[in-house]
């Protein structure tokens, strides 16, 4: 029996999530306290694909530390460092010895969503084609390559972020891909190469046929600021099904290991506290709220609508309204963090200090 094998691809820079990913690599961002790359691991597990590899490139030793051989997440998972990048097929070139000559999966290290693998694998077989793409259908194209399709699902062009109103089409290309291994030969050894620039065109001007399975999953790439905060609280409120981390005290409240959690704490679901974490008397949590471990939240701080991750403090009297704040970050006394502000990890916010809506603050910042 074949095995099934995918390639997680995880080497991006993650360049519209900063200041979050300042110091890690976007694959590590949390939804729910696990990385992202977590939830997508857990899914081709659930899909039954024993061995994948993962490509990286900005700061690896945390993706490597963090999943080490698979083995404690149910898979068999190996790395390829590129020291320059390759782009997304030029990465998946460089470990084609991996795949044996068989049929593969290739899918996103920084995408959020459940959708069912099976089908998809299913549907590739089913149609015979060199590849298949993943496509999620868009409110908004606009921010997105569109995909066009045929009444057999076959792929007969693109469309690059149209204007609104001018789209042929709402379905976008999700990252996800299944590949027959003659797709190598239609990528260049060692050069940077793109599959959505490069390959799928020529692929069309060569008439090789290869088709869109469109699905009705969640999916959400975690590209920017918005969508990163939209994922996570769209976990919290079990609009795309991943497990979340702790002990669920009660409907829409997950409480992490060896917590404290004084009197007189208000928290309003949905809520999520990492392990350690430490709730002052009088502080208010307003859901959705994300909270990871080893956070300290001080006497009367409120927080709304926020996601703090690990380490760090929020003082007394503080506020984080509607903001990211980045691990090992400090928000000292009735100092305030306001909508949309994101700051990034190892900063401190000192005493009474107001971030505006939208202000970003890179990380290793003093702000007193």
């Amino acid at each position: 029996m074949k095995k099934n094998k995918a390639m997680i691809l995880a080497a991006g820079l993650g360049t519209r999530l900063r200041p979050l990913t300042d110091l890690i690599s976007k694959p590590m961002a949390p939804i729910v306290n696990r990385p992202v790359m977590e939830h997508i691991v857990e899914l081709l597990v659930k899909h039954n694909f024993k061995d994948a590899v993962s490509n990286l490139h900005w700061f690896p030793e945390a993706i490597k530390d963090h999943f080490g051989d698979g083995s404690r997440f149910g898979i068999n998972l190996s790395y390829s460092f590129e020291d320059i990048l390759l782009g997304t097929a030029g990465g998946v070139k460089k470990v084609e010895m991996f795949f044996d000559n068989n049929t593969f999966l290739v899918v996103s290290g920084d995408a959020l969503t459940d959708m069912n693998l099976s089908e998809v694998m299913d549907f590739h077989k089913q149609k015979g084609g060199i590849a298949t793409l993943v496509l999620t259908e868009m409110d908004d194209p606009s921010q997105y390559g569109v995909v066009l399709l045929d009444e057999n699902n076959k792929i007969t062009g693109f469309q690059e972020k149209p204007l609104a109103g001018e789209e042929k089409s709402n379905l976008a290309n999700s990252g996800i891909y299944v590949f027959e291994p003659e797709i190598f030969q239609h990528i260049p050894e060692n050069s940077f190469y793109d599959f959505g620039k490069n390959v799928f065109p020529a692929l069309l001007e060569q008439n090789i046929p290869y088709y869109g399975f469109k699905h009705n999953h969640y999916w959400n790439d975690v590209g920017g600021l918005d969508e990163y905060q939209k994922g996570n609280f769209d976990a919290l409120e079990g609009k795309v099904k991943v497990t979340i981390p702790g002990n669920q005290i009660r409907d829409g409240v997950w409480v992490g290991k060896n917590c404290r959690i004084q009197e007189e704490v208000v928290i309003i679901p949905p809520v999520c506290i990492g392990d350690s974490c430490t709730i002052k008397k009088g502080a208010k949590l307003f859901g959705p709220i994300i909270l990871g471990n080893n956070t300290i939240v001080d006497e009367r701080a409120v927080l709304y609508r926020g996601i703090k991750w690990g380490s760090g403090y929020i003082g007394k009297d503080a506020s984080l309204i509607g903001a990211i704040i980045g691990s090992n970050t400090k928000i000292k006394d009735k100092a305030s963090v306001l909508e949309k502000a994101v700051i990034g990890s190892k900063s401190i916010i000192g005493d009474g200090i107001i971030i505006h809506p939208s202000v970003k603050i890179m990380s290793n910042e003093i702000i007193i």
